[in-house]
């Protein structure tokens, strides 16, 4: 073994087995050879101390154990190299040494290098013997870090010898079993290139075959086509007569629902209808085209015409006979289908006309028998009790009739309303003014309000008036007038003024105010039929104040009247005529009965020559009038549309007032001594002094204030005995005050009158100041109460 000439390493790399696997083994075993056996120039030394020198070399890396046991290298070998020197050593020069150390020093870790050697190893694996497995196991449990089984010596040595020749007989047998397989496959390849020859001359036949089918078949190919596409052409012209007829014609259901009389009138008829009014307006569009006298679309014209006819028809049967059943109830309500019925009849006035007719005709016996049952009858159960039970009390009587009538009004306007859909402004508050629009709608309600209301026109008109004429008393035929009134109006803003119900009411209320006015004017007369003269109290008459009370009774009812909207105006106006009616004929008694009563020296009133009484009047009448007038105005006052006729009153008070004030002043005048020296003054010639007057000699003058004097020290500035049958205190005390005022007037002009020097008075002070009030004005006014700058407001 040691005389084999060493393989050399460019050799090793040369081999071709496995890649770098096989030149690493070989050149691991070189190395062990080199270690081993001694070189043929000298000596070789010992194998330990060849590794000792080798490994002395401190440049030269450190190898592992396990690589030295996987080569087949004995584990002594290994300590030598461990050790390092510090003396250099020629062997570390050595080329060998240099390329052994190397290729010891070589990382063997990647992953080439491992499978090189597990393939090398799988090679030699059968030749291990157990020894050398046991070996190997036991390299392997002191090496726990080697990479695989530790080969023997005996295959390692066997391994070097043969490993080319190894290699090359495994390389042979492959490419065998390669040849072998590839020989395999060559057959199968012949075989299967038969096939494919078979397979394409088959297939050439099939060709053949097929081409001389498609010229056989060429016309019947073409015929095919054609019939293809006139199939499609047919497919299409189908689709488009579906759709037509599907957009201009009805469906079976639409139709039953329309024709058949076991399909109830609903939403199923509505949309049938709806349905066919679409299909006529794009028959329309259809028609205003191109073709627009195409026979088809006046088919469908005429078709869908007939189809609505016959709906109209249904819809009329139908509601024709729901309106017969609405006279079995006063109050009704309408459901949304008989809405939508009436709606679309409109489209056929006649048919609509028709079916309100029955409606119209059902409603009037309805209401009219309603009307009488409540009249004599009652409610149901007797409640509420029969109207003509109130028959003795006639406000109540006439009130309930209307009250009945008015609740029917209002029932039937909104049964009306509902059945046409008619919309009025929302929130309308009661009594106010209806808007009525110039609608169709409004045009058919009004016409069936009249229509339905018709018949309560008669029994109402009748009992009423039969009411009002037996009344004998104004109070009464005012307040039934009133009540009427009141209705009036109230019809009038809820129906119109043009509806039959209204006018009939309008009639009964003018006959009303009619009755009243003749009872108020026969009371006015039966006052100046029996006249008299005035108690001695002149006092208001009797008469007077039972006649007052019922104005009184009049003018509350008539202010609970009003609605609340009327202006100031028109409550005056709306109470004139009987303010006018009854105040006259108050007016003109109060002025005969003053008349009536005689003079003073009891001889009656002088007469003009054509008969008629002198306007002058006395004391007695004067107050007399004050007295009634003043009651009258008084009752009057606390109403606002009366203000005009107090306003009257006051003046006529104002004029016998102010004659009063001047009677009283004459007598007061005269009560003072004062009358002879103030005639006197009055009736002086400018030319002549007063002093040579013998009534104003200053004798006279000073008799006269000592007169007044006494006058002053007696005088009741409150009141007078003269004053005392005036009923009202103010005007009393307005008289008296007004009287002293002018009193107090006549003695300043005659004071002045006495300091006038023109006069010829002497001593004019002195005979001033010898009785109160010393010519002294403003002691006089504190003596009468009154304030200075009251006097000309007094006075008048």
């Amino acid at each position: 073994m040691n005389d084999r000439p060493r393989p050399r390493v460019s050799s090793l790399r040369a081999t071709s087995f496995a890649g770098l696997e096989l030149w690493q083994t070989e050149v691991d075993a070189d190395a062990i050879t080199i270690i081993k056996t001694p070189t043929s120039a000298s000596p070789s030394p010992s194998p330990s101390r060849s590794v000792s020198r080798m490994a002395s070399t401190s440049s030269l890396p450190r190898v592992d154990a396990p690589k030295l046991a996987s080569l087949g290298l004995p584990l002594g070998v290994t300590p030598a190299l461990d050790r390092k020197t510090s003396s250099p050593n020629p062997t570390a020069r050595n080329p060998v040494s240099l390329r052994l150390y190397k290729v010891l020093a070589a990382n063997f870790e990647d992953e080439a290098t491992r499978d090189a050697l597990k393939t090398l190893s799988a090679l030699y694996s059968d030749d291990i013997s157990p020894d050398a497995a046991a070996t190997s196991k036991s390299a392997a449990v002191l090496n726990a870090h080697a990479h695989g089984p530790v080969v023997s010596s005996g295959v390692a040595v066997r391994a070097r010898k043969n490993l080319r020749r190894d290699v090359e007989v495994r390389l042979s047998e492959c490419s065998q079993q390669f040849l072998r397989a590839f020989g395999e496959v060559d057959e199968k390849l012949d075989i299967l290139s038969s096939h494919v020859d078979d397979m394409r001359a088959r297939c050439d036949e099939i060709q053949a075959q097929l081409q001389a089918s498609n010229d056989a078949c060429k016309y019947l190919l073409e015929r095919a086509h054609g019939l293809q596409e006139q199939r499609e052409t047919l497919n299409e012209r189908a689709s488009l007569v579906t759709s037509f007829l599907q957009r201009f014609t009805l469906t079976d259901e639409e139709m039953d629902a329309i024709l058949s009389r076991d399909i109830a009138v609903g939403k199923k008829l509505f949309n049938a209808m709806d349905r066919a009014e679409r299909i006529r307006d794009d028959c329309r569009v259809l028609l205003s085209g191109e073709g627009g006298d195409s026979q088809a679309g006046l088919d469908i014209m005429a078709m869908t015409a007939q189809m609505l006819e016959q709906a109209h028809q249904k819809l009329f049967r139908w509601c024709s006979f729901e309106f017969r059943q609405l006279g079995r109830d006063a109050l009704l309500e309408v459901s949304p289908t008989m809405r939508e019925t009436v709606r679309r009849l409109r489209a056929q006035p006649t048919l609509l006309s028709e079916a309100l007719q029955v409606l119209s005709s059902v409603r009037q016996t309805t209401l009219s028998n309603a009307f009488v049952e409540a009249l004599t009858r009652g409610g149901p159960g007797g409640m509420p009790r029969p109207i003509e039970l109130h028959a003795h009390d006639p406000v109540r009587y006439v009130g309930d009739m209307l009250a009945w009538v008015h609740q029917t009004t209002a029932g039937e306007q909104e049964f009306l309303d509902a059945l046409f859909g008619v919309k009025h402004q929302t929130h309308r508050m009661m009594g106010a003014v209806r808007t009525a629009g110039e609608t169709e709608e409004e045009g058919y309600v009004r016409q069936l309000m009249d229509e339905d209301l018709e018949k309560l026109c008669l029994p109402l008109k009748g009992r009423v008036q039969q009411t009002t004429r037996s009344q004998e008393g104004s109070i009464t035929s005012y307040k039934i007038a009133n009540l009427l009134q009141f209705y009036l109006q109230t019809m009038q803003r809820t129906i119109g003024e043009q509806a039959i119900l209204s006018k009939t009411v309008q009639e009964i209320t003018d006959s009303a105010f009619k009755v009243f006015f003749d009872t108020l004017e026969a009371q006015g007369r039966s006052l100046l039929r029996f006249l008299h003269p005035p108690e001695s109290d002149l006092g208001t008459p009797l008469s007077l104040r039972d006649f007052s009370h019922v104005l009184r009774e009049i003018m509350d009812d008539y202010r609970r009247s009003l609605l609340g909207d009327e202006t100031l105006e028109q409550e005056r106006e709306g109470f004139n005529r009987i303010l006018g009616i009854a105040l006259e004929p108050a007016l003109e008694m109060c002025k005969r009965m003053a008349d009536l009563m005689p003079n003073p020296n009891g001889q009656p009133r002088p007469t003009t020559p054509d008969g008629e009484r002198k306007t002058i009047l006395g004391w007695e009448q004067n107050v007399f009038l004050v007295n009634c007038y003043v009651y009258l105005q008084a009752m009057l006052d606390p109403y606002e549309f009366t203000h005009d006729r107090v306003g009257a009153l006051e003046q006529i008070i104002e004029g016998h007032v102010a004659s009063l004030k001047d009677d009283h002043y004459l007598r007061l005048l005269k009560d003072s001594g004062l009358a002879p020296v103030t005639n006197a003054l009055t009736n002086s010639k400018p030319d002549e002094p007063l002093a040579h007057n013998v009534s104003a000699s200053p004798q006279n003058l000073t008799t006269a204030l000592r007169a007044f004097d006494r006058f002053l020290s007696t005088l009741d500035v409150a009141s007078s005995p003269l004053l005392a049958l005036l009923s009202v205190g103010h005007v009393a005390l307005r008289v008296h005050r007004g009287a002293l005022a002018r009193v107090a007037q006549a003695y300043e002009r005659l004071c002045e009158a006495v300091r006038d020097s023109n006069n010829r008075y002497e001593f004019a002070s002195t005979l001033l100041g010898g009785q109160r009030p010393f010519g002294q004005m403003g002691v006089l006014w504190q003596v009468l109460g009154i304030q200075e700058d009251e006097v000309e407001e007094l006075a008048k």
